[in-house]
């Protein structure tokens, strides 16, 4: 089986890469994939049978500013995909993500709740996903929460640098969610990509937490002093949800894995 990945720099995309070396992977700078044409290429050249879509724009609070690039490349681009996929019977396997829900369920969210982004990322990833099941019948779509890992800018990495440059910090409580880590989904990824069954899936780590709890399990060797704020008092440009929880049964059930706990994910990365 050929497959072929899109978004190889980023987070997922350099631990896909480092699971299946021989995987034909590209960046944005070599793949652009607002560019329908530059997809098309690709596609012709190396004829996979399966696309992973690694790639998205990811800066939050940035989208609110740059919101016309955030919706090339989490909406355009993963559309183009999906039409080009289309027309040569190849299975695209595309990333979500928690952002789409407004956070204001009070139980874990499943793949068929109402979506209502609160941010531009938000929204731009939701079109994103309707693009896909409008463009490709044979796609699955991946919904993570709470990336981190050895790559790119995550929540992990911020903490573990503050603590070499503060003495105290104050971290959101009321935000609860399921860090999952970046290999862990690339395990999944691949997986799916050799048994892929097309729909929609939730994916993340284990157990539930909140922003500063997850703090405290990353910076317990440190002797940083962290304090527990709500929401409003972190005033932030993209509101983010109260409640990011998954519920995953349907993809354990439908792909017989089991999820994975997050604190071993943190082995790599610290």
């Amino acid at each position: 089986m050929k497959i072929l990945l899109v978004g190889s720099h980023g987070q997922v995309g350099k631990e896909v890469v480092k699971r299946l070396p021989s995987i034909i992977a590209y960046d944005r700078d070599e793949l652009d994939i607002t560019d329908i044409h530059q997809i098309r290429q690709k596609i012709e050249q190396h004829l996979p049978h399966v696309i992973i879509n690694c790639a998205a724009y990811t800066a939050v609070d940035k989208a609110e500013s740059e919101s016309d690039l955030a919706f090339a490349i989490n909406k355009t681009g993963p559309e183009n995909l999906a039409k080009i996929c289309e027309e040569n019977k190849i299975v695209l396997i595309h990333m979500s993500t928690d952002y789409i829900f407004d956070g204001t369920k009070t139980s874990p969210y499943v793949e068929t709740d109402q979506a209502n982004p609160q941010s531009v990322y938000g929204q731009s990833k939701w079109d994103g996903e309707e693009a896909v099941r409008h463009y490709c019948k044979n796609h699955v779509i991946l919904r993570v929460s709470w990336v981190f890992g050895e790559y790119g800018h995550n929540f992990v990495k911020t903490m573990l640098r503050l603590a070499q440059e503060k003495k105290e910090l104050k971290i959101v409580s009321d935000q609860i969610g399921c860090p999952t880590y970046a290999g862990d989904i690339a395990d999944v990824l691949l997986h799916i990509a050799k048994h892929p069954k097309i729909g929609t899936y939730h994916y993340c780590g284990k157990p539930v937490t909140n922003w500063y709890e997850f703090a405290k399990v990353i910076l317990k060797d440190s002797d940083i002093k962290l304090m527990p704020i709500k929401t409003t008092e972190y005033p932030t440009p993209a509101k983010r949800p109260q409640n990011s929880v998954l519920n995953c049964d349907l993809f354990m059930k439908t792909f017989n894995m089991e999820l994975r706990e997050w604190q071993n994910g943190l082995k790599h990365v610290k």
